[in-house]
C-alpha cells in the first residue's frame, strides 16, 4: 500500500466516526419523541486488496472502514406483541366502558333506583288499602306510580342515547381506520423509493410502525414485511394495505336502537358492498359487539339486551298490576279498568303510562264491597313480595348487569396490563438511553480524533517524502 493509501484509510475512519456522531446526535435529539426508535451506524472493515503475482508486495493491511447502513434497532417480535395486545385491550375497554355506563345509569342501590321506587309504590297501595276512598292516599299512589314510569322512560332513553353515541363512535373509528391505512400505503411507497435509492428510511418506518399499532388497536390486524421494505396489513385475514394500495371500509346499518334488529350495524369493505370485515379485535369490534341486536337467548348486544329487559320489565309490571286492578271496582262502581297503559308505537319501557288521573279512576276495592273497601289495593301491594314479582325480576336484572360490568372491567384491566407490559418491553428495546448515547458520543469523538491524528501523521510523512527527499547533504 502506498503512503497515499494511508490517507484513504484514515479518511474512512473520519467518515465512519462522523457518521456515528451524527447518529448519536439524532438519537439524543429524539430522546423524547414518541414512536422514535433508536438507531446505530453499521460499519464493516474494508479488506486488503488481493494482489498476487510477480510484483506482489506481500502482506498488506486493510483499506479502512465502510459505513454500510444506519440500523433501526426495533424488534419485530415485540412489535407484533404490542399490536396483538393493543387489539385485545381496545376490544375489552370498549365493552367495559359501555357496561360501566349502563350500570351507573341504574343508580342502584339508592333512593333514585327503581328498587326503591317500587317499594314506595307498593307502600302507597298498602296505605290506600287502609284509607280507601281518601283523595290523599289515592294521590300518593298516582304520584309514586308516575315517578316509577318516568324513571323507566329516562333509563330507556339513556340506553338509546348510549347506543346512538356508540354508533357515532363506530363511524369515527371507521374513518380513523381508513386514514391510518391510507397513510401506511403512502409511507410504503416513500420507504420503498428511499431504500431503492440507497437512502435512510428509519424515521418513515417509525411513523409506519405507529400507524400499524393504531390499526391494530382499532380493528386487530397482522403485519407482514416484504423484501422491498413495504408491509402488508391484514384484518381478519384480508389485506387492508398491500404495498402502496389501501382498501377502505364503510360502516353500514341503522342509526337508531329501534332499527338494530332489522338493520344491524356492521363494517363492510367499500369495494365489496355486503361483504363484512372480519375483525380480530380492537375498539371497533368492541363497539360493534355492544351495538348488536338482542337475541331470544339474551346473548345479543349489551345495549339492545338492556333495552329489551326494560321493555319486558315494564310489560310484566303492567300485566301483573292490571290483572288485579281490572278485577276491582272504582268508587263509581266501574270495573275492568287497567291501571297501566302503553303509548302506541313506543317501546314498552318508554311508553308506560298511568291511566287514572284521580281517585275516581282507581279500583281499590272489590265490586259491590263499598267505597271504603281496600281489598284490591291490598292485593296490588302484595305483588312486590309475590313469587315472580317485578321486584325479583328487577333485582335479577341489576345483579346481571353488575356482574357483567365487573367481569368486563376485570378483563379490561387484564388486557390493559398485558398491553402496557408489551409496550414497556418494546420501549425498553427501542427508546433512547442517554447514558448509552453519552458513552457512544465519547467513543466516536475519540475515534474521530484518532483518525485525524493518523491523517496528520501521514501528511507529515508525505511532506518529508515530497519536499525533503534529495536535500540531504546540501
Amino acid at each position: 500500500m502506498s503512503t497515499f493509501g494511508g490517507l484513504s484509510t484514515a479518511y474512512s475512519g473520519l467518515v465512519a466516526a462522523r457518521a456515528g456522531l451524527d447518529v448519536v446526535g439524532q438519537n439524543i435529539a429524539n430522546a423524547n419523541t414518541e414512536g422514535y426508535t433508536r438507531q446505530r451506524v453499521q460499519t464493516s472493515s474494508v479488506p486488503a486488496p488481493a494482489h498476487t503475482g510477480l510484483f506482489s508486495s506481500g502482506v498488506r493491511p486493510g483499506q479502512g472502514v465502510s459505513v454500510d447502513s444506519i440500523a433501526r434497532l426495533g424488534n419485530l417480535h415485540l412489535d407484533a406483541q404490542v399490536r396483538s395486545s393493543s387489539a385485545a385491550s381496545g376490544y375489552q375497554s370498549a365493552r367495559a366502558d359501555v357496561l360501566a355506563t349502563v350500570e351507573a345509569s341504574l343508580q342502584e342501590p339508592g333512593e333514585n333506583g327503581i328498587s326503591d321506587q317500587l317499594q314506595e309504590m307498593w307502600a302507597a297501595w298498602q296505605d290506600l288499602s287502609n284509607r280507601a276512598g281518601e283523595p290523599a292516599a289515592a294521590a300518593l299512589v298516582l304520584s309514586n306510580a308516575s315517578v316509577l314510569t318516568t324513571s323507566l322512560a329516562d333509563r330507556y332513553r339513556q340506553v338509546e342515547d348510549e347506543w346512538t353515541n356508540q354508533r357515532s363512535v363506530v363511524d369515527t373509528l371507521g374513518s380513523q381506520l381508513n386514514s391510518a391505512a391510507s397513510q401506511v400505503a403512502d409511507l410504503n411507497a416513500a420507504i420503498r423509493s428511499t431504500l431503492s435509492s440507497g437512502g435512510n428510511a428509519n424515521e418513515l418506518i417509525d411513523r409506519r410502525a405507529s400507524l400499524t399499532e393504531t390499526i391494530a388497536s382499532l380493528a386487530g390486524g397482522a403485519v407482514r414485511e416484504k423484501a422491498d421494505g413495504t408491509v402488508d396489513v391484514f384484518i381478519g385475514g384480508n389485506a387492508i394495505v398491500t404495498g402502496d394500495s389501501a382498501r377502505s371500509v364503510t360502516v353500514v346499518g341503522t342509526r337508531s336502537l329501534s332499527g338494530a334488529a332489522g338493520s344491524p350495524v356492521a363494517l363492510e369493505w367499500t369495494h365489496r358492498p355486503g361483504s363484512p370485515v372480519a375483525l380480530d379485535g380492537g375498539r371497533i369490534a368492541g363497539a360493534l359487539s355492544v351495538l348488536a341486536p338482542a337475541t331470544a337467548s339474551g346473548t345479543g348486544g349489551a345495549l339492545a339486551e338492556v333495552a329489551a329487559t326494560y321493555n319486558a320489565f315494564a310489560t310484566q309490571l303492567a300485566a301483573q298490576v292490571n290483572a288485579v286492578h281490572s278485577g276491582g271496582a272504582t268508587p263509581s262502581g266501574a270495573t275492568g279498568r287497567d291501571f297501566f297503559g302503553f303509548a302506541a308505537g313506543v317501546p314498552a319501557a318508554k311508553g308506560l303510562t298511568v291511566l287514572p288521573t284521580d281517585a275516581g279512576g282507581i279500583a281499590s276495592g272489590a265490586p259491590g264491597a263499598g267505597a271504603v273497601d281496600g281489598s284490591v289495593a291490598d292485593a296490588i301491594s302484595q305483588l312486590g313480595v309475590a313469587a315472580g314479582s317485578p321486584d325479583s325480576r328487577w333485582t335479577a336484572f341489576v345483579t346481571t348487569i353488575a356482574v357483567a360490568a365487573q367481569t368486563e372491567a376485570h378483563h379490561a384491566v387484564l388486557t390493559d396490563v398485558a398491553a402496557t407490559s408489551a409496550k414497556n418491553q418494546q420501549l425498553a428495546n427501542s427508546t433512547v438511553d442517554m447514558d448509552e448515547e453519552n458513552v457512544n458520543l465519547l467513543t466516536f469523538q475519540q475515534a474521530y480524533q484518532g483518525a485525524a491524528r493518523v491523517m496528520t501523521a501521514v501528511d507529515e510523512m508525505l511532506d518529508v517524502l515530497i519536499n525533503r527527499t534529495g536535500l540531504v547533504g546540501r
